[in-house]
């Protein structure tokens, strides 16, 4: 078989673009080299939509960071994920911000960011009570929000594959070449795997972090890629209404700064860093970086209280040397597309992204023929801790695993697991199982549930408890009983 597109990387770029395609009448593949999707940057971020007055005017970022943001409350209905839009303040602390800050607010207005305001210190805290005094004004964007972002790609790559994208996870490309097709003397690309030899007429490289390195499989270096590492501090839902919009300082050439922000699930934000580093894989915490994500986000709201801390957790981020998202088709190998670089605010832009993706790909010669029988609508997760007494009683009459509560402090039930494990595209580890339902993300961080959802993993893959992963291959948490000698 050879697909008409493959799809390099399912983060939540590469998911959006799958779920595009998979509008038409085409055969796709969606190559992930992890055991799920949404492993990379997507899966450690700080989970905002931006309203768009940061990016500069002009440029892909901007233009796809305003067209994400007004599509997301479309998308996430479809998709069944969660999506607040509240706002976002930054905060001025002299007049050098304050200057920042007309800089940002001018630039909004050019990029047709809808009801931006300058605040002063008054109305600053009289909408948030909790953010520093010190503040001489600040910068309202009423359309920034938040959402999941591993839930937004999960949602996309299940709508896709529901839609007949075919998901290969732990299918790392290895190397692609062109070759002519004996039968139809047309061109593919040929994919080498993980998995073995995959063919395509045309390749989408959106592969985060790994973008440059796969696309000089297929042409000669023309950017470059380096991670930027982000360290997160999280914090207890006890703490989760000290803020109720995302608070940002103001930006510098290494991003937007320190945060402080509410999540989609009741806890509080803090972070991130921002250190350029060499190694793609650099995921771990520091003392220093944690240190220096407290005394940042105290700035902004004093009172964080950081004993609440229930984890910390390092994101990395794909910069580009262009300054600007790489959306463009190779210049010397047709039907290859390019889709890196995709930097905050890639998770705001990445619907968009989808769309523009696709539209590049037609302009090369891609037939797109729509689909008269495409779904938009996922059904998510029932969330059995959001449903009211008469639907819980429902849900266990219907389904006694939901009377079984696996997962104390974020009360997910059995039969919320079992769904994450058996629908398509469904977790295969400890973390997908954490992803999809958040078992395990609470102040106990898996204390308690971590064996008993390893136990249904087992039951549900059919597979012994010692081949049970927390993220794939080499991640095993138990050994195998050996017998015992006197």
């Amino acid at each position: 078989m050879v697909y008409d597109a493959a799809v390099i990387g399912a983060g939540v770029t590469g998911a959006f673009i799958a779920r595009e395609l998979s509008r038409y009448q085409l055969n796709v593949c969606l190559l992930e080299k992890e055991e799920d999707v949404a492993m990379g940057t997507t899966k450690a971020n700080s989970a905002i939509v931006h309203a768009g007055y940061d990016a500069k005017h002009g440029t892909l970022k901007s233009l796809l960071n305003v067209r994400g943001n007004a599509l997301m409350e479309q998308v996430t209905r479809e998709l069944g994920v969660p999506f607040k839009r509240i706002g976002s303040l930054v905060l001025a602390f002299n007049e050098e911000d304050r200057s920042v800050l007309e800089q940002l607010y001018q630039n909004g207005i050019q990029n047709k960011v809808p009801g931006l305001r300058l605040l002063n210190a008054k109305e600053t805290v009289a909408m948030e009570p909790n953010v520093s005094h010190r503040v001489v004004g600040s910068l309202y964007a009423p359309t920034a929000g938040i959402t999941c972002p591993y839930e937004l790609a999960l949602g996309a790559v299940e709508n896709a594959v529901q839609n007949g994208v075919d998901l290969k996870r732990d299918c790392r490309v290895l190397d692609i070449r062109k070759e002519k097709s004996m039968e139809k003397g047309q061109e593919n690309f040929v994919l080498t795997t993980e998995q073995g030899e995959i063919r395509a007429s045309y390749v989408v490289n959106a592969a985060g972090v790994y973008g440059e390195i796969v696309s000089e499989m297929v042409q000669e270096r023309s950017f470059t890629i380096h991670p930027r590492k982000g360290e997160y501090l999280l914090l207890d839902k006890s703490q989760g209404n000290l803020v109720h919009s995302v608070i940002f300082q103001t930006p510098t050439k290494m991003g937007k700064g320190v945060l402080v922000t509410p999540t989609v699930d009741g806890n509080l934000l803090t972070g991130p860093t921002s250190l350029d580093v060499s190694e793609k894989d650099d995921v771990g915490t520091t003392a220093e970086g944690l240190e220096k994500v407290r005394k940042e986000a105290g700035k902004s709201v004093p009172e964080l209280p950081f004993r609440d801390v229930i984890t910390s957790f390092v994101g990395l981020r794909a910069t580009p040397d262009t300054g600007d998202f790489i959306i463009e088709a190779s210049g010397t190998v047709k039907g290859f597309l390019n889709v890196v670089g995709i930097e905050s605010p890639g998770l705001t832009a990445a619907p968009a992204i989808g769309e523009y993706a696709v539209d590049l790909l037609k302009k090369e010669g891609l037939p797109l023929v729509p689909r008269g029988d495409f779904q938009s609508v996922r059904k998510p997760i029932v969330r059995f801790r959001e449903q009211t007494d008469e639907e819980k009683q429902r849900l266990i009459r219907e389904n006694p695993l939901y009377g079984n509560v696996i997962c104390r402090c974020e009360t997910i039930t059995e039969g919320e697991i079992v769904d994450s494990i058996r629908r398509p595209a469904g977790a295969r580890s400890l973390d997908g199982v954490k992803r999809r339902t958040r078992a395990g993300m609470g102040r106990c961080q898996g204390g308690f549930c971590t064996p008993r959802v390893a136990a249904i993993l087992a039951r549900e893959l059919r597979i012994p408890e010692e081949k049970v992963t927390k993220k794939g291959k080499g991640s095993e948490l138990l050994v195998e009983k050996r017998g015992s000698s006197c």
